[in-house]
Parts: C-alpha cells; sequence; structure tokens
C-alpha cells in the first residue's frame, strides 16, 4: 500500500468514526418526531370523537441547546390544529433568571389547544435540588400568562374531559391525593403526571384509564433491547412509549422534545399527537 492509499483510507475510517458523534450532537437533537396514536378514554362524550389532544414535555429551556428550535418546532406543531394541548413539566433547566426570560420568549410562540391548554411542572421547574418555590411560581406565571391552565395537584374540566394534574415526584409540593380524593370514575378523565414512577405509588385511588408522563427523555441515548444506561427513574421499565400497567390504568411516556444535553442517538426527540376515541 502505498503512503497516498494509506492516508485516503485513514481519511475515510475518520470520517466513518466521526459520523456517529455528529449525528448525536448536531442531527438527530433537532430530528423532531410527531408521533401519531389514538388515545381511548372512558366515557368520552360523543362531541370529543376524533378530536386531536397533544402532549409536548421536557423543553429545558436554557443554556444546553439553543431555544430555537422549541419554537421552530412549535411551528410545525400548529399545523396539525390540536383542540388539545398539555404540557408535561421541565419548562426550563436550571431554573434560573436567564432561564425564565428564555422560556417567555419561547412561550410567546406557545402551541395552544383550540378548547384548552394545561400544564403540570416537572422537578427541573424548581430550580436547585427541586426545592426553588421561587422558581416554580415565576414559571406558573409565564405559563399562566402564555394561556395555559397550570394544575398543581387539582382537576379541571374542560368541554367533557376532566385533566388531572400531579405536581412533581420530587418537588416540596407532591401532594396527589389532595386532587384524587375527589377522582370520580363516571367522567372523562386524563391524568398528566411529570415522573413515571408515581405509578408505582399508593395515590391512585382506584384510578382507571392514562396516564401522561415525561421526565425520561427516553433517555436520550440508547440502543433499544440492548441497553438504555441513563434513565432517571427507579423503575427501569418506565423508558418511553406506551405501558401497561396492568390493573386498568395505562401509561404514556413523552421522550420530551428538549434535552437536558444536546445530545440524542436513536431516541429522537418527540412531541405526541393523540386521536381521542371512546372506549
Amino acid at each position: 500500500m502505498t503512503r497516498k492509499d494509506f492516508l485516503k483510507k485513514l481519511l475515510k475510517l475518520s470520517a466513518l468514526a466521526a459520523f456517529p458523534a455528529l449525528y448525536s450532537w448536531q442531527i438527530e437533537p433537532f430530528w423532531v418526531e410527531f408521533v401519531q396514536r389514538k388515545l381511548s378514554i372512558k366515557n368520552l362524550p360523543e362531541e370529543l370523537n376524533g378530536k386531536i389532544l397533544m402532549q409536548i414535555s421536557d423543553l429545558h429551556v436554557g443554556d444546553r441547546f439553543d431555544y430555537h428550535f422549541l419554537i421552530e418546532s412549535f411551528q410545525k406543531a400548529k399545523q396539525f390544529t390540536p383542540d388539545f394541548v398539555v404540557y408535561t413539566g421541565d419548562y426550563v433547566n436550571n431554573g434560573s433568571a436567564e432561564d425564565h426570560e428564555k422560556l417567555r420568549k419561547v412561550m410567546n410562540n406557545a402551541v395552544m389547544g383550540k378548547l384548552g391548554t394545561f400544564g403540570i411542572l416537572g422537578n427541573h421547574d424548581y430550580g436547585k435540588n427541586w426545592k426553588d418555590l421561587g422558581s416554580s411560581k415565576t414559571i406558573c406565571r409565564i405559563l399562566e400568562n402564555s394561556g395555559v391552565s397550570m394544575l398543581n395537584n387539582q382537576q379541571q374540566e374542560s368541554h367533557g374531559l376532566t385533566i388531572i394534574g400531579f405536581d412533581d415526584l420530587w418537588s416540596p409540593n407532591f401532594d396527589p391525593m389532595s386532587v384524587m380524593k375527589d377522582y370520580d370514575a363516571s367522567k372523562a378523565n386524563l391524568i398528566l403526571c411529570h415522573n413515571p414512577d408515581v405509578c408505582d405509588k399508593d395515590v391512585w385511588n382506584g384510578y382507571q384509564g392514562w396516564i401522561l408522563s415525561g421526565h425520561t427523555h427516553g433517555g436520550q441515548c440508547r440502543i433499544p433491547g440492548v441497553i438504555t444506561p441513563v434513565l432517571p427513574v427507579e423503575n427501569r421499565k418506565y423508558v418511553s412509549g406506551e405501558i401497561d400497567l396492568e390493573d386498568g390504568r395505562m401509561l404514556y411516556i413523552n421522550r420530551a422534545l428538549g434535552h437536558s444535553f444536546q445530545v440524542r442517538f436513536m431516541v429522537r426527540p418527540e412531541i405526541t399527537v393523540f386521536t381521542l376515541t371512546q372506549a
């Protein structure tokens, strides 16, 4: 082999080796997937059958990636003209004043539901050590001013659909029984719960139906069926997608739109587009 041939092969091998790193840093983190699926809800009013409910989770506005990606994704999401939109927590990464200001800019372009828009808080919304109540209150004000009804261990009925929102598991305000004591199984119910580990807590009061979560980011980097090295939950089954809890509850874990770090591999950012159906 000549020196010239050797250098050519070395260059090709270097390019092949560099591609996965480049892909996971500059391509996949900004390649949003709109996952479309059905969401079957008991007691759903006839007039809501076929309506669109969109889930957006884990924006993580901060200094880890360019927040304009979120605004661009919102513009794409608006093309689905959702009837309901639910935001399932972690709007910022650190809870700093700079994060809050960027979040205001992002939420000025927020996707809104024609019939209702709801949100809950995640652990990052509570700032350092998940205990900064000032950050959580500021975020609630930003979201409310943008037209999002924030549910902090509360429920709200909209056009015959009752949205129940838990505050975050790791926050000082986690108190799901304060709302679940009023759970009415005769209504069309849907629960928003940022951290899916709550599914294993004794707080459900006989609830039957769907739970929409986020928090895990699907691991951000994984080889499906082989390894998901970073997963911030105790129950390692809670990665992403649909999970049958086998007791009348169904869990859906959104893979997140934003990122804790700008890296993804085989876990594209997600916005979920549900079509409501009668169970």
